[in-house]
């Protein structure tokens, strides 16, 4: 499993990274780092299309959703049915937000394999024979930072950028409010509790993780890391824009804090 791993997700990722350090003028790790993150960003573009569909045709059907609810309220087994069959008939899956980051993260784990030990002399017997030798990659970004080292302002700002990215799409009532309690069990609800959940880690706890992580690993993952973030805010905000919310639905408004 492991060299199936390294051979299609870990050495592609190296080969495109020497590339791009190699045809970069000035060699600039850092800006190789960047480039391949647009790069990724690209080829990640249509399930983050897919994901804001899927927020807005959620936070559209909450009307609906608390009608269920509210008509049912003392038929718990029948008000879960049909809001599985709400959800099956708008084509509606709530866990389908978290996709984007699921698929981030063997990218991530290969780019950690990369940087870690790809980029050594002995690393560079898994370049492709088109792909030039370097001989050796100088670890800077613009000259003075060590990207080989761990950089606690990049881990900083790669946090807060995380917690900006999960905020701007996650404020909606319909991707934070978990279903009754009494219904959180039954089926056609967990799919619902499953999402709050994964959307409330994502909004509170991962941008912490991405810090406390960030302190350990090599500055190129957390530079990585930050400008994926970067770009998902500014694909979010131009995206948003194309789908703005139902006029349906109940007012964006920030959730408590836990």
């Amino acid at each position: 499993m492991g060299q199936i791993f390294n051979e299609y997700l870990t050495r592609p990722i190296l080969n495109l990274l020497v590339w791009l350090y190699d045809v970069i003028p000035g060699q600039d790790l850092g800006l190789a780092i960047i480039f391949l993150t647009v790069i990724v960003k690209a080829v990640l573009y249509p399930f983050a299309v897919q994901q804001i569909k899927q927020q807005r045709a959620l936070q559209a059907l909450q009307p609906k959703i608390d009608e269920v609810r509210k008509r049912l309220a003392d038929d718990k087994e029948a008000q879960a049915k049909e809001l599985m069959a709400l959800y099956k008939a708008e084509k509606v899956n709530p866990a389908a937000s978290c996709l984007p980051l699921l698929i981030q993260l063997p990218v991530f784990i290969a780019l950690y394999h990369a940087l870690a030990s790809g980029l050594k002399s002995e690393g560079f017997s898994m370049l492709y024979p088109f792909v030039p030798n370097p001989g050796q990659v100088n670890p800077m970004l613009f000259g003075f930072v060590d990207l080989a080292k761990p950089n606690y302002v990049l881990a900083v700002i790669a946090g807060l950028i995380q917690f900006w990215q999960t905020r701007q799409i996650l404020v909606p009532p319909g991707a934070v409010t978990p279903p009754p309690k009494e219904v959180a069990g039954k089926e056609g609800a967990k799919d619902e509790s499953m999402a709050t959940m994964m959307n409330k880690q994502m909004m509170y706890v991962m941008p912490v993780v991405t810090v406390v992580i960030g302190f350990g690993l090599p500055g190129g993952l957390t530079l990585y890391w930050l400008t994926m973030s970067a770009l998902t805010v500014l694909q979010q905000w131009v995206m948003l824009k194309k789908h703005p919310l139902p006029s349906t639905a109940p007012p964006m408004v920030a959730p408590p804090t836990p």
